[in-house]
């Protein structure tokens, strides 16, 4: 789990009507993202991005589809959307997994996905002269995935033995513990890969899988991201080609708003084995937005708290040395989530201590102006940060990737930016006050009990 901001690049684009191409332009000065973007919608909501990109023979090719383990709305049925994740690599009739595989590898292309609350995303880097063999291969497996209940049943498996291994590192339990004490309602409340409970009663739903595929598996529920060695209208005219006749469908879930949390909640996991204790705390926060600075600001305080330069990080880990690491901030998603922080410290007596610090430095932000010099160094170093790490066509994708599953407008990496040079102290005090209250603060701590005999690692929450 990382809390570093992860900017989810919401686009350079205003995506064009069903069947037109636009071109969002070239970017202006002062844009930190310094490449022109071309789009298009299919007939069927099918929506194109194009980035030419100086790549000589590579490309980045990304499918983004705006599900992830926020829209698993039917309780008892956390988990799909990673699980898809993993069954989309099964094959089809025409490009069963060993064959699928096989010219992958031919052609020297890494491919992989990844899921996370707002989406799960499917990509190849590979040269962009087989970048037509791509759209027939990506297009065959999102239009026509089959798979047998016994394939189903065999791939569910290999989920909970995911589960399982991630389960053996402490930070997750405490990160499930800490979703599931937060949330009472919204579907936060299950991370991504869900509960163990519903991982492990997965097996007997192979209706319901087929179901969760055909409802958000549409087209109008994806991106398509080509980055690299490309021409926009080549791109368009073969998505046309490949993805023209993919049926639309898309239903949207009916996710629950989250109520504001009116009191203070805590939790302890005691950890099998001899670890030092951790501490974790989430403050929920607003959604992503750049229509106000509010997000920038909160991505900010994350750095002026947690960077290894940071008062805080530097009293606990440099000087007094309390703990071994602390790390904190923000994740970007569509609905509103936790401010993070994470600690592992030294000893149990310390944990007291540890805590009192923290809270110290959260309310010197919310009573204290920042110090108008240091805000500006860390806006610059979030800049340069950004723009140094746009260095391959998977980089540049993998951004982009990020903020089309948020807002769909590639223009929003620009417009962040922008915000984050409008964020003043005055705006850094609000958030904080606003954020770090204490019934707005969720407590997860975990430590091995002394004298406990070293046992297997537990399950996760809801088990």
């Amino acid at each position: 789990m990382s809390v570093r901001i992860s900017l989810w690049l919401c686009g350079l684009l205003t995506l064009a009507t069903a069947g037109t191409v636009s071109a969002a332009g070239k970017a202006t000065s002062g844009d930190i993202f310094p490449y022109t973007v071309s789009a298009t919608t299919l007939a069927n909501g099918l929506k194109v991005v194009v980035i030419p990109y100086d790549s000589p023979g590579t490309v980045a090719y990304y499918l983004v589809v705006r599900t992830g383990s926020r829209d698993e709305v039917e309780a008892g049925h956390s988990g799909f959307a990673h699980f898809f994740e993993h069954m989309m690599f099964r094959g089809t009739e025409k490009y069963p997994e060993e064959k699928y595989n096989d010219i992958l590898k031919k052609m020297g292309a890494d491919s992989n996905a990844s899921t996370a609350d707002d989406a799960t995303t499917y990509h190849i880097v590979g040269p962009s002269s087989e970048l037509a063999t791509m759209m027939d291969m990506e297009s065959d497996r999102f239009k026509n995935l089959k798979y047998s209940e016994d394939a189903f049943r065999t791939e569910s498996l290999a989920v909970l033995g995911e589960y399982n291994k991630g389960v053996s590192n402490p930070v997750q339990p405490m990160f499930e513990k800490l979703r599931d004490l937060a949330y009472e309602k919204h579907t936060y409340k299950h991370t991504t890969i869900g509960f163990v409970a519903d991982i492990k009663a997965m097996p007997a739903y192979y209706d319901y899988s087929r179901q969760f595929f055909n409802r958000f598996y549409r087209p109008e529920n994806v991106v398509l991201l080509v980055v690299g060695d490309v021409q926009p209208q080549k791109v368009f005219d073969l998505a046309k080609q490949y993805y023209g006749d993919w049926k639309p469908g898309y239903k949207a879930p009916a996710i629950v708003a989250e109520p504001q949390q009116q009191e203070k909640k805590t939790g302890h996991l005691d950890w099998p084995n001899p670890t030092r204790p951790y501490l974790f705390l989430g403050y929920h926060m607003p959604a992503f937005s750049t229509r106000t600075v509010d997000s920038a600001a909160l991505d900010m305080i994350g750095d002026l708290l947690f960077s290894e330069s940071a008062p805080l990080y530097q009293e606990l880990v440099v000087n007094k040395q309390w703990v071994d690491f602390i790390q904190g901030g923000t994740n970007d998603n569509r609905d509103p989530n936790l401010f993070i922080v994470l600690a592992r410290v030294k000893s149990e007596d310390l944990m007291p201590k540890v805590k009192e610090t923290v809270d110290r430095y959260l309310q010197q932000l919310a009573t204290q102006p920042v110090d108008p010099q240091r805000l500006a160094r860390t806006k610059s170093h979030e800049r340069y940060d950004f723009a140094l790490g746009l260095d391959t066509p998977g980089k540049v994708a993998a951004q982009v990737a990020e903020v089309l599953s948020q807002s769909g407008d590639v223009q929003d990496i620009n417009r962040r930016f922008m915000q984050f040079e409008k964020v003043t102290p005055a705006d850094v005090q609000r958030l904080a006050r606003a954020t770090f209250q204490s019934r707005n603060e969720t407590e997860v701590t975990l430590s091995h009990p002394a004298g406990a005999p070293a046992k297997p690692a537990p399950g996760g929450a809801h088990e």
